[in-house]
This record gives structure tokens, sequence and C-alpha cells, in this order.
């Protein structure tokens, strides 16, 4: 009898194990990476809980490789109309996310804004009333829009003595500042100016988000996962007690190391051994960055490969699920060559796959170019 039960203890214990590759279909599924959906732009920037934005175009390279059919215009019409918009979000870096998603957001993430703040400025801001800043810059903005600089620099007239940048700095996190277009418009160029997400939407921000429904949304998007990678993606602290409340209506499970893994119930975790296409992800990705355990979907010996010094995360290719090399496009006059540069030897069968799904990303691009070429590099067995 105590042999059995040891058995069936054991064959629990290992069902409830969750290794990289399963988290990595499950990941791949509630992505959109192993079908694409046909979903509106809108729902989808919704259950991604936004795309990470720093640059105007990776964005829409995200929701291509995740939509059936999608196009740059559908993106930029939401812009265009207010309905989405770009703003500093979790871990204080740009998301782009709808209107709804930046109301109820930014109150929930304004303790990651306030610990940068006073990281990277609390010394130049002695004396400085912090609050009295930030409803001056409020009104500078709301008169027009405004870059950094230009903030900087008016604000710096009330106060002679504090750095612009510090100062700027201030009302980017007193205030929800949006990036107002063309910035972020398909095929238009501008520099990032600011406005009040307020007074650009035209509505007040949420005050029913709780933490608990962020938790739910990012376990829903990228799940199953660990208090710690929550965090990670989030930039906020001290989330157990959060997770501890919501434990009752959780599924969990442990990785191969042992860590606890939350879910939420009913979420996709297709079979290990479940096919998928290769898929070509933008720079900044977010999964890339949403864990604090990426073993996921990239190796630990090729982050340095796609996380530079200066900030900049690659665009990279995904082979059987997980990062495997980079792409670039390089246009000279009317020619666009897609460049993929695989991380080691791939087979004919996945250069064939990437070739396809190449020309696509091509086609999509650089739709004008009259010769489009792909070129394989360091690592292509030819």
């Amino acid at each position: 009898m105590n042999a059995k039960r040891t058995i069936i203890q054991e064959s629990v214990r290992h069902d409830n194990v969750l290794g990289p590759r399963a988290l990595n279909r499950a990941l791949l599924a509630r992505q959109f990476l192993i079908e694409r959906t046909r979903l509106p732009v809108g729902e989808v920037l919704e259950h991604l809980i936004g795309l990470q934005s720093q640059a105007p175009n990776p964005p829409y390279f995200g929701l291509w490789t995740r939509l059936k059919d999608f196009t740059q215009e559908s993106l930029s019409q939401l812009l265009l109309n207010r309905q989405a918009v770009r703003i500093a979000l979790m871990r204080s870096t740009i998301f782009l996310v709808t209107s709804r998603d930046c109301l109820t957001l930014r109150p929930l993430v304004q303790p990651v804004l306030d610990r940068g703040l006073k990281g990277n400025y609390g010394k130049y801001l002695n004396g400085i009333d912090l609050h009295a800043a930030g409803a001056y810059g409020r009104r500078l903005v709301e008169e027009k829009p405004l870059t950094f600089s230009e903030m900087g620099q008016l604000l710096q007239e009330q106060w002679p003595d504090c750095d612009p940048s510090a100062l700027s700095a201030v009302v980017r996190t007193l205030v929800p500042l949006v990036q107002t277009p063309p910035r972020g418009i398909w095929g238009s160029s501008g520099q990032a100016v600011h406005t009040s997400a307020v007074s650009w939407i035209g509505s007040p921000l949420a005050s029913e988000g709780t933490l608990e429904s962020l938790v739910t949304r990012y376990l829903r998007a990228f799940g199953p996962a660990s208090i710690s990678d929550v965090q990670v993606w989030s930039g906020l602290t001290q989330l157990r007690k959060v997770m501890e409340r919501l434990r009752p209506h959780l599924c969990t499970f442990v990785d191969d190391n042992g860590i606890e893994l939350f879910d939420v119930p009913g979420g996709e975790r297709p079979d290990v051994d479940t096919p998928v296409p290769v898929r070509f992800l933008a720079e900044f990705d977010n999964m890339l960055l949403s864990y604090k355990d990426r073993t996921r979907i990239i190796a630990d010996d090729y982050r340095k490969r796609v996380f530079t010094v200066n900030g900049i995360i690659k665009a990279t290719i995904l082979i059987d699920g997980f990062v495997q090399g980079l792409w670039r496009i390089k246009c000279k006059g009317s020619t666009a060559t897609l460049i993929i540069e695989p991380f080691q030897l791939i087979s004919q069968s996945v250069k064939d796959e990437l070739t396809v799904e190449g020309e696509r990303l091509l086609l999509f691009a650089e739709p004008d170019a009259t010769v489009r070429d792909i070129q394989f590099v360091a690592g292509d067995p030819t």
C-alpha cells in the first residue's frame, strides 16, 4: 500500500512540473505565435497588455507576426483616432496600448515611475516642489504638445537652479504623458512630443483597476509564471501578498528548478511536442523581457547576442519556438534585403520555411521595393 501511494504521489508531482518546452508552448499559444489570430487589433493589444514600443515600427512587426492579414493602416488608425496611445507603463518603458488600457494601467504602475525618478534624478531635485513642477508641466503640455527638451527648458524658467532633464522627468513621472502622432504612425516621422493622456483621450484615469486584475491578465498572456516573473515584467515589487490573495483562484505548478508557478484556470498549455512554425519577432519584443528565467523563450547563451549594451533588443527569429537567430532589413535604392542570421547550423527544410515567411515579411515591410532579396549569414550550412 505504501509503495502504491508513493508511486501515485510521484506521478502527481511529475505532472505538476513544467519544463522549458511546456512553458514555451504555453507562451507561444497565448501570444498567437503557434497560429495567427483574426481578432481585431485592439483586442489583441489588450490581450497582450500592449506592445513594447521604444521605437515606432516594432509594434507593427509584432502584430504582423501574430495576426492574419494585418495591415499597417489598422494600427495607424487606432493611433490617429486616439483609440491607442504610446505611454510609459511597465518597467517605466514606452508601450503601445489601447486608450482604455492606458487609463486603467497607468495608475497601477505609478510606483515604478516614482522609483525611477528617485533613483535617476533624486539628487538633482532637492528643494524642488515636485507637485508644483508636475502641475506646471501639465499646463504646458496641454497648451501645446512638447518634446522633453522643450519641456525642460520652459520648466527651468521657473526653477532656474534645477537641471532641465530632471524637471521634464518630474512631469513624465507625475503626469501620464502620451506621445502624439505623427510619432508612431507607419511611414511617418517626427520627434516624440507629449501631452497629457487625460486631455488627449478625453477621459479621466480609471480608479477601478487593481493589481489582482493586472496579475491575472499577465498570466493569461504570459503564464504560467512565478511571482518574480510578474515583478520583472511589471517593474512592481512586493507582489507576494497580491498573489496569495489570488491563490485560491489560480492553478499552481513548479518549474524544473522547483520554483512555484501560477496560472489561470483553463490557460492554454499545448503538448510539448506541438509543432510550431518559424516566426520573426520584432525588436523589443516583450516576451524576451517578461520573465526572471527566460529560458522558455531564449537560451542564456544567446542573450548577449540579442540584448546590446546600449539597450537595444534585436529582432529575432524563432525556430521550434525558441530564439535561434537574428534578422534585419537593409534597403538600398529600390532593393530591400532581408538578412537572416541563425545562431547555429539549420536544416534545408528550416531554411526553406524561413525563406517563405521572410518573403511575406519583406512584402509587408517594403511593398514598394522593386527587388526583394533574402540572404542567410553566419550559421547558414550553405
